[in-house]
């Protein structure tokens, strides 16, 4: 069983959501990944813009991508030690859901510290065959 990885550095700002979104698709469809790839750009997307939201200024983001064998496994670390929170719904709140899809969507996931901050983490099984 081989294992692919890949790590990308991007500043904690907007404009990097999109990015993280296309390096980890990409990534994904060279790699030959079984896992289903809008999964992941939704998940990575939602914890990129929870860096840029609450973390914001506080360091850099790392995006983490490793394939082995049928896990995917995607993390994204930053610089605060502050954890997210898998809120209630709350109404007509426009925003406040990233962590519930996280929790929905991924097969598992969760935080960790790291080098004085965080780091979220999600994997994704390859469907069975």
């Amino acid at each position: 069983m081989s294992t692919l990885t890949a790590r990308i550095d991007l500043p904690p700002v907007a404009g990097s959501v999109p990015v993280a979104r296309h390096v980890v698709v990409d990534l994904l469809r060279v790699w030959g990944a079984r896992q289903e790839v809008d999964d992941a750009a939704l998940l990575i997307t939602e914890l990129v813009a929870n860096v840029v939201d609450h973390a914001g200024g506080e360091a850099g983001l790392t995006v983490e991508v490793v394939l082995a064998g049928e896990w995917l496994r995607i993390s994204v670390a930053d610089g605060s030690a502050v954890r997210p929170v898998v809120r209630e719904l709350e109404g007509d709140a426009p925003r406040g859901r990233g962590m519930q899809l996280v929790q929905a969507v991924a097969d598992r996931w969760g935080s960790e510290d790291h080098q004085g901050g965080k780091r979220i983490w999600f994997e994704l099984r390859a469907p069975l065959v």
